[in-house]
């Protein structure tokens, strides 16, 4: 199945982690306009400078401003609310998961990840937002 845009997506991925960040970006970057993060903080103040991602992937534990906290600011935020949010973490906790979903996660993924799967749950969170699918390849 191949699902045509003529736009690409949007996202940014928080990881502070070179090697899956790295793996994160180069299974993406075919699909999406790919903006990679160290922290929190510094995914925060480029959203703040007008880059409105289609959605985000973060992990949970990073520094500065981890996963969870920037969770937490997106959804209070009246602007980035309604920004898509995909936590990606080796935290296998059902409290930990729980947390982040309550918070306003639309998903949480556990580390180690197929980037196939991700891909189609990425399609599945865009398509509830009302946003165009990627192509996919399948």
């Amino acid at each position: 199945m191949s699902i045509t845009n003529t736009k690409l997506q949007k996202v940014i991925i928080v990881e502070d982690d070179l090697a899956i960040k790295t793996l994160l970006c180069t299974v993406l970057e075919y699909n999406f306009v790919v903006s990679a993060f160290e922290n929190g903080m510094e995914a925060l103040a480029y959203m703040q400078q007008g880059n409105i991602p289609d959605i985000i992937i973060s992990d949970l534990n990073t520094p500065v401003l981890n996963g969870y906290d920037l969770l937490v600011q997106i959804k209070s935020s009246n602007f980035f609310s309604a920004v898509p949010i995909i936590i990606l973490s080796g935290e296998e906790a059902s409290d930990t998961r729980i947390k982040c979903l309550m918070a306003g996660a639309d998903d949480y993924i556990i580390k180690p990840f197929n980037p196939r799967e991700l891909e189609v749950r990425i399609n599945v969170i865009l398509k509830r937002y009302g946003k165009t699918l990627i192509t996919t390849n399948f």
